[in-house]
């Protein structure tokens, strides 16, 4: 045991004491200020982002659960042997570069999680109880890195999506006057008196996004979407206009519809999905840490996924606004009244809107695990270690970091919160939380009504629920259940189930 370090048995009490003290100390702290931040949250009647915050406790809940299992099973890891030949292929770094980083990574260790982690790295010099020709299948010392990185992994997760949400929402809050100013002129009693046509070619939302019929156009059409997510991605017309193409479709009956809030409520419920990290994703994690072999850049070439992904989404989504305006172009010279588009499933990726949040989540986690090995690397082995590489290829990799970071946040996440309002369904959201609450207990009654007189238990003169309600009960329950997978569902409600509403 002494090879091992000094146990408990031979360490003074206060020692332990104050260490424990101090463990306590900050953990108690983070958990109030959670539980208070939760308070505050519920009495400000901002439920979706209270949901978010259990589902960062979770992740927590979820990073302490594998933070215990290495530190029980660490000594069961270390004494397990394998083929020494095993041990000298697919490293990260060359054997000739391990004694420098070695000494680099013990200072750095010393510096930052000495007090932490004090056993652990002390019991990593521990003699070697492999046979001859075999080796541990991982040391305590990586075993103690692993774990560090797994927490830098899920922090900077955590971080850098609430950054995204933050900036995203302040960006869509600068879109609040055009709402205030359409709805003064919508309430405007004389302007509602007038009958008015509208030119189709002459409005500008058609204007600045159509450029014609045929193939050349269309090629077109792409380009400018390409582009118009750098600058201006959403416009005073744009708004206007995709506004009025929601409450036309899904809410006839109440012109006075705040499309704004709606889409502010929408986006809060849809970051509590986000901000998770779901099975695939830790998936992702092992293949590119498999993959970290030396000389293959595996690090630098994974920069290029989140990138690529980020101009993939952006494009779409402008080109859903562009294929709206074609719509109405191609069939119409003049409207009477304002300008009105058809929001569909059809213009999305195999018709699933929702496909966008979840190509939103890997590339907000993709960039957040280039990001947190970058700075774990740096932390824990030193800016000069093997595994960092060269110059030419840190570089690029922080500024594509960087750039996707904030043209997610300023120009995806917006897109993305108005642009998928135009499917064939509407969300949940588009009912305030009381209503939400009143509309499933009704609905779910009326299922168990319908269910009941398909049985022949129902009594005479049962009055006829409205189908809405109904899949608005089933809508609800595969919500709650995918939510606890990490991906929520949108409201599937049809056109053809909304007649209530108009």
């Amino acid at each position: 045991m002494a090879e091992e370090g000094t146990t408990l048995e031979y360490t003074p009490t206060w020692v332990v004491a104050v260490v424990c003290s101090v463990i306590v100390v900050i953990s108690l702290a983070v958990e109030r200020l959670l539980h208070y931040l939760g308070k505050f949250l519920k009495k400000k009647n901002q439920k979706p982002l209270f949901e978010s915050l259990l589902k960062i406790k979770e992740e927590l809940m979820l990073l302490g659960f594998i933070s215990l299992l290495l530190t029980v099973f660490q000594g069961m890891i270390a004494k397990i042997c394998i083929p020494e030949h095993l041990t000298k292929k697919w490293l990260p770094c060359d054997e000739e570069d391990q004694e420098s980083d070695t000494k680099t990574a013990a200072h750095l260790q010393t510096t930052f999680f000495f007090l932490s982690r004090r056993l652990l790295a002390a019991a990593s010099n521990s003699q070697n109880t492999c046979s001859k020709g075999k080796a541990p299948l991982l040391s305590l010392t990586a075993l103690h890195h692993l774990h560090i990185f797994i927490f830098v992994l899920a922090v900077a997760h955590v971080t850098f999506c609430a950054l995204t949400i933050i900036f995203g929402s302040a960006k869509i809050r600068q879109w609040k006057h055009w709402e205030d100013s359409v709805a003064n002129k919508e309430y405007d009693a004389e302007e509602v008196l007038k009958t008015k046509f509208t030119h189709v070619q002459e409005h500008d939302f058609i204007k600045n996004r159509f450029r014609g019929v045929g193939k050349s156009y269309a090629l077109l059409g792409w380009v400018h979407s390409f582009f118009k997510q750098f600058y201006g991605s959403v416009n005073k017309s744009d708004y206007i206009t995709l506004r009025l193409g929601f409450i036309m479709n899904h809410c006839r009956g109440n012109p006075k519809f705040n499309f704004h809030n709606y889409m502010m409520r929408a986006l809060e419920a849809d970051f509590k999905k986000v901000v998770g990290i779901s099975w695939y994703l830790w998936l992702f994690v092992v293949v590119f840490l498999l993959l970290n072999v030396h000389d293959w850049h595996a690090y630098f070439w994974i920069a290029f996924i989140p990138f690529i992904l980020l101009l993939a989404v952006g494009t779409k989504l402008e080109h859903v606004i562009t294929q709206l305006a074609h719509e109405v172009a191609e069939k119409h010279i003049a409207v009477e009244g304002d300008l009105v588009v058809k929001p569909s499933d059809d213009h999305f990726w195999f018709h699933k809107p929702k496909l966008v949040l979840i190509l939103i989540h890997i590339i907000l986690f993709q960039n957040s695990f280039e990001l947190a090995v970058f700075f774990w690397i740096w932390v824990q082995y030193g800016f000069h270690s093997c595994i960092m590489g060269s110059y030419g290829y840190i570089i690029p990799r922080l500024i594509i970091g960087a750039f996707v970071q904030f043209v997610c946040s300023y120009s995806t996440l917006p897109l993305y919160a108005i642009v998928t309002q135009m499917g064939t369904s509407f969300k949940k959201a588009i009912f305030d939380e009381h209503i939400q609450e009143g509309l499933v207990g009704w609905a779910r009654k009326a299922k168990k009504n319908r269910r009941n007189a398909a049985n022949g238990s129902t009594q005479v003169g049962h009055k006829e629920d409205s189908p809405i309600l109904v899949q608005l009960a089933n809508v609800n329950q595969q919500d709650e259940s995918s939510i606890e997978q990490g991906n929520g569902k949108e409201i599937t409600t049809e056109n053809n189930g909304t007649d209530g509403f108009k």
